[in-house]
């Protein structure tokens, strides 16, 4: 069973950092695309980083470019959003995705 977990959230003030990692269990792929995503309230879901495990591309959307980070660790099964400069549009349920899978939400809360 493929199990995503996603953990890092909570409150920040703005300008503020915070790190969300998402631990990958029972994936039998080897190569796969990993992302982050976020929803705010009202809104949709967007998707504001990804990165391939073959190659290690990354993409950011631009609302987060220059700000947010995305990484893993050498075994591919963790990986990290590190968000600096935070910003209150930045609050959010953040969600982690492996391939087709997703992972329950960590609500992030930046105040002003």
């Amino acid at each position: 069973e493929v199990q995503l977990q996603a953990s890092g959230g909570g409150l920040v003030q703005a300008g503020g950092s915070l790190r969300l990692s998402c631990a990958v269990s029972g994936f039998t792929f080897d190569d796969f695309d990993m992302g982050w995503f976020r929803q705010a309230p009202g809104k949709e879901r967007e998707a504001i980083s990804c990165m391939s495990l073959n190659d290690g591309t990354t993409d950011y959307a631009d609302s987060v470019r220059g700000r947010f980070t995305i990484s893993r660790d050498n075994a591919g099964k963790t990986w990290y959003l590190q968000m600096n400069s935070l910003k209150p549009e930045d609050t959010a349920v953040y969600y982690c995705k492996a391939a087709s899978f997703w992972g329950r939400g960590t609500q992030v809360t930046v105040s002003s």
